[in-house]
């Protein structure tokens, strides 16, 4: 059975390597809501996907949609977020007051633009700082593998 260091590895590797196919073909990141990988879901447990939303909306009041647009160019496709994993964050966000919510056009229900709460500062600078080991660890780790595969120094890319 292979550990959660090295299953996370091996999503990285898969991701790695999905991404240069898509690049290869010359297509652009994938669409939303595809399902997700074992990078993916090995992210989400390690807080990550939290830390992107109160990083973005630290940036500037961001909508979900955005928010999954945003996380997909960051990421270049490697990281595909749905709306039913947006959401729902958002609104736990909300809930612990992390995160304030106000209607573009309130009468109309439109987009829900959110903006970082003091509460939520704190927390952006808690996950910052708990996720760095691990997002380390995880370049560190895709390192290891391109060096192995392709060689030190060699392009490989």
């Amino acid at each position: 059975m292979a550990t959660p260091d090295k299953q996370g590895a091996e999503g990285l590797a898969e991701a790695a390597r999905s991404a240069r196919e898509r690049a290869a073909r010359g297509r652009q990141a994938p669409r939303r809501g595809r399902p997700a990988d074992v990078f993916g879901s090995e992210i989400r447990r390690r807080d990550v996907l939290p830390l992107l939303v109160l990083h973005l909306i630290a940036r500037e009041p961001a909508y979900g949609n955005r928010m999954i647009d945003e996380i997909e160019r960051i990421t270049d496709g490697v990281l595909s977020v749905n709306p039913n994993t947006i959401y729902p964050l958002l609104r736990s966000l909300e809930e612990r007051e992390m995160i304030e919510g106000q209607w573009e056009h309130p009468d109309r229900r439109s987009r829900r633009f959110y903006s970082l709460t003091e509460h939520g500062r704190g927390e952006l600078d808690r996950l910052a700082a708990e996720v760095e080991p691990f997002l380390d660890s995880m370049i560190r780790s895709v390192s290891l593998i391109k060096a192995e595969i392709y060689g030190e120094g060699e392009g490989g890319s």
